[in-house]
């Protein structure tokens, strides 16, 4: 038996967003080629992507240690399924492309990952913690630091001796070095881990990247009012039709970050000129043109401005968003309008589980679905050792149940008659009977789980597996253990349940 992948659809996948500009998608600028990264197969796309007409998929993400969860993996293989689909049925070079969102500076999100171990038990890995007062570093400048040499150590001995493991260890050690930092780090693993796919790296904080932009995110400054007010009124439109909102606007925050003396920090409007949220740093619009063609690399966009500054640099046809993204998306619809430019469209990455052979035989076994692992511990495995219960035990316990139920609420019904205020007595009684009787049954499912030690550990194992800390596999294990386990099948795995996703999703974007 081999890995499985079993799809958890996305709900809610967002709708295409309303028109920004007129006219073709942009051509990448030759000046932006040092900004990306890209390995084998990849190498190739990267030049495609700047032909005349080349178009782009692009999916994106804050840096992780070790590549963060999965999903940055599923991210990526959905965009790189869905550029191959959308190529053949357009006819036109269509390039898969992942945003290393290097800007971000949640050193706490960033600095830690989880892996399963050898032993089915979930291991906590980290960097180190960054000070509360420290300078809100953004991440392509925070160094992953010496400790990336214990964290890689751990990983060697949580994990299996497979003839995958010195490839797989290998990879890591490569681009999670001390000196380098987290964003170029996590653009390098993803390169070459992709690259197989046709998958080309964007770092949006090369200094090219940074040049290019600066022009824009100076657009949004000059339009600052108008675009708080707006944004406002669409968060306004959205939550009267039921929709998410997710991001908070219209507080006199413009849509554009400043890296000033407490780290990035947001540029808010103050009468004719900006200060920074958190340092209280003081600058009219003259002054930050001025520094944005002195160091570029001191701006950046925030959430709904990031994916109009995505679609300024790359001729972008779609984008492919976790359900975070596809919530905040639609609030965006102002950016694109204010600065004339044409939206992409938003579209699901793949979500489910990589089951493992060991894991998909107690499945199967005991006849659940992977989904019916969410349930607090020890809920599910009461169910099912219940179902084991001899059928005299549980007809009995049915029976009591019942009788107690309909022959208490007959005497609740006669005493009545003879002093309404005895109901409350003889409702107690019934209560007190009814908590017996659960109490008896309890007793002997805790029996019955004494007895089946087997069932209760396995599909404790089982969870471990798939809802690790009580959400998704998908949200919480990075990929280097099943890289480990099993090499070269693990993202092929993926990339072939990304395909049949990719299929559907391809019609969404016909006629744009």
């Amino acid at each position: 038996m081999s890995l499985l992948f079993e799809p958890t659809p996305i709900a809610g996948a967002a709708v295409p967003l309303a028109a920004g500009g007129d006219g073709d998608y942009p051509r990448v600028l030759p000046e932006l080629r040092p900004a990306f990264v890209a390995h084998g197969p990849a190498m190739a796309n990267l030049e495609r992507l700047f032909s005349p007409g080349a178009l782009a998929v692009t999916s994106g993400q804050q840096p992780g240690l070790l590549t963060g969860p999965l999903y940055t993996a599923y991210k990526a293989l959905t965009a790189a399924a869905l550029a191959r689909e959308l190529e053949t049925r357009l006819q036109r070079a269509v390039v898969p492309v992942f945003w290393v969102a290097g800007d971000d500076h949640d050193f706490a999100e960033a600095n830690h990952c989880y892996l399963l171990t050898q032993g089915n038990e979930i291991e906590r890995l980290a960097l180190r913690e960054r000070e509360q007062t420290a300078p809100l570093t953004p991440l392509y400048r925070e160094p992953v630091g010496d400790t990336i040499t214990d964290v890689l150590a751990s990983v060697a001995r949580a994990t299996p001796d497979t003839e995958f493991r010195a490839h797989a260890l290998g990879w890591a050690e490569r681009h999670y070095r001390p000196d380098t930092n987290l964003a170029d780090a996590f653009a390098n693993a993803l390169a070459e881990l992709l690259g197989e796919f046709g998958v080309v790296v964007f770092r949006p904080t090369h200094p090219a990247a940074k040049t290019a932009m600066a022009p824009w995110l100076l657009a949004a400054l000059e339009r600052a009012g108008e675009l708080d007010a707006a944004l406002a009124e669409r968060a306004r439109e959205l939550l009267e039709s039921r929709r998410a909102a997710p991001v908070p606007v219209g507080d006199g925050a413009s849509p554009v970050m400043l890296e000033g003396s407490l780290g990035r920090d947001r540029l808010m409007l103050d009468g004719a000129a900006f200060t920074t949220r958190r340092s209280g740093e003081r600058y009219s619009l003259r002054d930050l043109s001025q520094l944005a063609v002195q160091e570029p690399e001191r701006f950046s966009p925030n959430v709904l401005a990031r994916p109009v500054m995505e679609a300024v640099l790359l001729p972008t046809l779609a984008y492919v968003a976790g359900p975070a993204e596809l919530a905040y998306l639609p609030q965006c619809t102002p950016m694109y309008r204010a600065l004339g430019v044409r939206p992409q469209v938003p579209l699901p990455r793949w979500s489910g589980f990589a089951i493992e052979p060991r894991v998909a035989k107690v499945l199967e076994k005991y006849r659940i679905q992977p989904v019916d692992l969410d349930q607090p511990e020890g809920q599910l495995e009461a169910a099912l050792v219940q179902s084991e219960m001899p059928p005299a035990a549980a007809q009995a316990v049915q029976v009591l149940r019942r009788t107690l139920d309909e022959e208490y609420d007959r005497l609740t019904e006669a005493a009545v008659g003879i002093d309404p205020t005895l109901k409350k007595p003889v409702q107690s009684a019934k209560h007190q009977s009814l908590t017996g009787v659960a109490e008896i049954e309890k007793r002997l499912v805790g029996h019955l789980k004494q007895q089946n030690e087997i069932l209760v550990s396995q599909v404790a194992k089982a969870r471990h597996n798939l809802f690790p800390l009580g959400q998704p596999q998908e949200r919480v294990l990075t990929a280097l253990p099943y890289l480990v386990r099993y090499g070269p099948e693990f993202l092929r795995g993926a990339y072939a349940a990304c395909e049949r996703l990719a299929i559907h999703l391809a019609a969404a974007t016909e006629g744009r």
